[in-house]
Protein backbone atom coordinates (compact mmCIF):
# COMPACT_ATOMS: atom_id res chain seq x y z
CA UNK A 1 0.00 0.00 0.00
CA UNK A 2 1.55 3.42 -0.78
CA UNK A 3 1.66 5.79 2.07
CA UNK A 4 -0.87 8.26 0.80
CA UNK A 5 -2.91 5.90 0.77
CA UNK A 6 -2.54 4.38 3.82
CA UNK A 7 -2.43 8.32 5.35
CA UNK A 8 -5.62 8.49 4.03
CA UNK A 9 -7.10 5.65 5.24
CA UNK A 10 -5.90 6.21 9.08
CA UNK A 11 -7.03 9.38 8.89
CA UNK A 12 -10.56 8.42 8.15
CA UNK A 13 -10.43 5.54 10.56
CA UNK A 14 -9.11 7.18 13.04
CA UNK A 15 -12.01 9.75 12.66
CA UNK A 16 -14.86 7.01 12.76
CA UNK A 17 -13.48 5.91 16.11
CA UNK A 18 -14.10 9.42 17.74
CA UNK A 19 -17.46 9.20 19.14
CA UNK A 20 -16.22 5.79 21.30
CA UNK A 21 -13.20 8.19 22.46
CA UNK A 22 -14.57 11.20 23.92
CA UNK A 23 -13.12 11.62 27.31
CA UNK A 24 -12.61 7.89 28.60
CA UNK A 25 -16.74 7.38 28.76
CA UNK A 26 -18.44 4.40 27.14
CA UNK A 27 -21.15 4.62 25.03
CA UNK A 28 -23.72 2.23 26.75
CA UNK A 29 -27.45 0.65 25.57
CA UNK A 30 -30.08 3.06 25.93
CA UNK A 31 -31.83 1.81 29.39
CA UNK A 32 -31.61 5.16 30.75
CA UNK A 33 -33.43 6.68 28.42
CA UNK A 34 -37.01 6.67 27.03
CA UNK A 35 -38.43 8.25 23.73
CA UNK A 36 -41.42 9.81 25.07
CA UNK A 37 -43.42 11.00 21.57
CA UNK A 38 -42.42 11.19 18.49
CA UNK A 39 -43.70 12.48 14.71
CA UNK A 40 -42.30 12.90 11.46
CA UNK A 41 -42.98 16.26 10.10
CA UNK A 42 -43.24 17.20 6.53
CA UNK A 43 -42.60 21.32 5.64
CA UNK A 44 -43.68 22.38 1.87
CA UNK A 45 -45.02 18.88 0.74
CA UNK A 46 -44.93 18.37 -2.91
CA UNK A 47 -42.69 21.17 -3.49
CA UNK A 48 -38.82 21.45 -4.45
CA UNK A 49 -38.64 22.92 -1.08
CA UNK A 50 -39.92 19.84 1.44
CA UNK A 51 -38.40 19.41 3.75
CA UNK A 52 -38.67 16.23 6.33
CA UNK A 53 -37.85 15.92 9.75
CA UNK A 54 -38.68 13.75 12.98
CA UNK A 55 -39.43 15.88 16.41
CA UNK A 56 -39.46 14.13 19.41
CA UNK A 57 -38.77 14.71 23.15
CA UNK A 58 -36.66 12.23 24.78
CA UNK A 59 -35.93 11.62 28.88
CA UNK A 60 -33.53 10.64 31.07
CA UNK A 61 -34.97 7.92 33.83
CA UNK A 62 -31.81 7.38 35.45
CA UNK A 63 -30.96 8.46 38.59
CA UNK A 64 -27.70 9.95 37.67
CA UNK A 65 -26.64 12.48 34.97
CA UNK A 66 -25.94 11.47 31.59
CA UNK A 67 -22.87 12.99 29.85
CA UNK A 68 -23.86 12.26 26.50
CA UNK A 69 -27.08 11.43 24.91
CA UNK A 70 -27.38 10.09 21.03
CA UNK A 71 -30.66 9.73 19.05
CA UNK A 72 -29.99 8.04 15.60
CA UNK A 73 -32.98 8.66 13.08
CA UNK A 74 -32.84 6.28 10.24
CA UNK A 75 -35.22 7.58 7.74
CA UNK A 76 -37.20 4.52 5.25
CA UNK A 77 -38.87 4.45 2.57
CA UNK A 78 -42.19 3.67 1.89
CA UNK A 79 -40.89 -0.26 1.61
CA UNK A 80 -38.80 -0.16 5.12
CA UNK A 81 -35.32 0.51 2.46
CA UNK A 82 -32.88 3.04 4.50
CA UNK A 83 -32.56 5.91 2.82
CA UNK A 84 -30.34 7.71 4.86
CA UNK A 85 -29.38 7.87 8.85
CA UNK A 86 -28.44 11.11 10.95
CA UNK A 87 -27.66 11.62 14.82
CA UNK A 88 -28.30 14.42 16.84
CA UNK A 89 -26.94 14.90 20.48
CA UNK A 90 -26.37 16.69 23.20
CA UNK A 91 -24.04 16.50 26.47
CA UNK A 92 -25.15 16.43 30.35
CA UNK A 93 -28.58 15.74 30.52
CA UNK A 94 -29.64 15.90 34.37
CA UNK A 95 -31.86 12.60 35.70
CA UNK A 96 -35.25 13.23 35.27
CA UNK A 97 -34.66 16.06 32.18
CA UNK A 98 -36.74 15.92 29.18
CA UNK A 99 -34.58 16.76 25.60
CA UNK A 100 -36.61 17.86 22.97
CA UNK A 101 -34.63 16.74 19.29
CA UNK A 102 -35.28 17.39 15.58
CA UNK A 103 -33.23 15.41 12.99
CA UNK A 104 -33.68 16.51 9.30
CA UNK A 105 -33.30 14.19 6.72
CA UNK A 106 -30.38 15.44 4.16
CA UNK A 107 -31.66 16.33 1.21
CA UNK A 108 -35.34 18.24 0.25
CA UNK A 109 -37.93 17.99 -2.81
CA UNK A 110 -38.37 14.68 -4.40
CA UNK A 111 -36.27 13.11 -2.44
CA UNK A 112 -37.49 13.95 0.77
CA UNK A 113 -41.07 13.01 -0.41
CA UNK A 114 -40.01 9.90 -0.71
CA UNK A 115 -39.87 9.13 3.35
CA UNK A 116 -42.67 7.07 4.74
CA UNK A 117 -41.65 6.54 8.08
CA UNK A 118 -38.92 6.70 10.28
CA UNK A 119 -36.96 4.48 13.48
CA UNK A 120 -35.04 5.79 15.81
CA UNK A 121 -32.57 4.55 18.48
CA UNK A 122 -31.25 6.36 21.72
CA UNK A 123 -27.74 5.87 23.07
CA UNK A 124 -26.41 7.04 26.09
CA UNK A 125 -22.74 7.65 27.71
CA UNK A 126 -21.89 8.13 31.67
Amino acid sequence: MNRRAFLALAVTFSGCLEPFRGNGDEIREPEDLEIVWSDLVRDDPGTEEERVYVWGIVRNQSDRELSYVEIRATFLDGEGEELDTVIENVEDVTSGEEWEFEIEFPDFGERAAEVADYELEPATGV
